[in-house]
C-alpha cells in the first residue's frame, strides 16, 4: 500500500495564472513626485534646454561640471535613501535635477542614477517632461547594448547615435540656428531598438511636440566614450562650459571602474 505522506503529490489541476487568482493583489505603488529646493519652483519650470542623463559616460562628465547648482530631485518611492551620501556622488541611488545658467538661458541636468523599471518609465518621463517641466529643448544622453543594435559594434571603438523627435526635424529643416542639438553624430541604423526610460522620455517629447534628441554611445564604460560624450556636448550643447579635467575624470572612472558596487550592483544596466 503507498504511503500517502511521502507520495509525490500529483500535478495541480490549475495553471499559474490560476492559482494567483487565490492571491490578494499588491497594492498600487505610489506616483514619483518632485522635490525643489525652493518653494520659487516656477523658476525652474521653463528651461530653454533639459539634459536627462543616464548613461555612464554622461552621468561621470556631469558630474565634473562645477558650475551647475543642486535644485531638486525626482524621488520614486521603491527606492530606498539607505547608503546615499550626504554629498551627491556617483554610487548614490538618486535621481538630481541641477540648474546651470549659459548666456542667460537656463539648462537643467537630470542625472538618473539608478534603473528605472519599464513599468515606471511612463510615469517618470511624464513627471520629466511636460507637466512640472516645460522644456524648449530635451536632450536624452543614454548607452546602448550590442543586443539592441542592428550591426556590429567593436568594444575598441566609440560611437554615438542619435534620435530625433518630429518637432526637431522640423526646427532642422525651417533653417533654425541652433538646430540640429547634436551635430557630430549619425542617426541610428533602422533595426536597432531604444527602450525602457530613454524609448518613454522620447515618446513624450514627441506626444507634446517639444524638440527632442536621445544620443546614444557605445561602449557602456571606458575612458574612449567618456571623451566621446565630453566632446559632443562642449562642441555641440554646452559651448561655454570649460573646465572640465580629463586626467581627473579618467582617474575617477579607473578607480569606480574596480569597485564592484559600481559597476555590478549600482543595476544601471542590468
Amino acid at each position: 500500500m503507498e504511503d500517502i505522506l511521502t507520495e509525490i503529490p500529483p500535478p495541480s489541476r490549475f495553471f499559474l495564472e490560476d492559482l494567483n487568482n487565490f492571491c490578494p493583489p499588491s497594492p498600487p505603488l505610489p506616483s514619483p513626485f518632485l522635490l525643489f529646493s525652493t518653494p520659487n519652483r516656477e523658476k525652474f519650470s521653463r528651461p530653454s534646454l533639459l539634459i536627462i542623463a543616464m548613461s555612464s559616460p554622461s552621468l561621470q562628465v556631469f558630474h565634473h561640471v562645477s558650475s551647475k547648482t543642486l535644485v531638486g530631485t525626482v524621488i520614486l518611492p521603491e527606492i530606498p535613501f539607505s547608503g546615499n551620501s550626504v554629498e551627491p556622488s556617483l554610487k548614490d541611488k538618486s535621481c538630481n535635477i541641477y540648474a546651470l545658467n549659459e548666456d542667460d538661458n537656463l539648462i537643467m541636468i537630470v542625472s538618473v542614477q539608478y534603473s528605472v523599471t519599464a513599468e515606471r518609465s511612463h510615469a517618470v518621463a511624464k513627471l520629466l517632461i511636460g507637466e512640472q517641466i516645460i522644456p524648449e529643448k530635451v536632450l536624452i544622453l543614454d548607452s546602448i547594448r550590442s543586443s539592441n543594435f542592428r550591426g556590429r559594434l567593436s568594444p575598441d571603438e566609440a560611437f554615438a547615435f542619435k534620435l530625433e523627435s518630429s518637432a526637431e526635424r522640423k526646427a532642422k529643416a525651417d533653417g533654425h540656428q541652433d538646430s540640429p542639438l547634436v551635430k557630430c553624430a549619425d542617426y541610428l541604423p533602422s533595426g536597432s531598438v531604444v527602450d525602457g526610460l530613454a524609448a518613454a522620455l522620447l515618446s513624450r517629447c514627441q506626444l507634446k511636440k517639444i524638440r527632442g534628441t536621445l544620443c546614444v554611445s557605445w561602449p557602456e564604460v571606458g575612458v574612449s566614450v567618456i571623451s566621446l560624450v565630453k566632446s559632443l556636448l562642449l562642441k555641440d550643447v554646452l559651448s561655454r562650459v570649460k573646465h572640465i579635467d580629463m586626467k581627473k575624470l579618467e582617474g575617477e572612472f579607473l578607480k569606480l571602474g574596480r569597485s564592484k558596487d559600481f559597476l555590478l550592483e549600482s543595476e544601471l544596466y542590468t
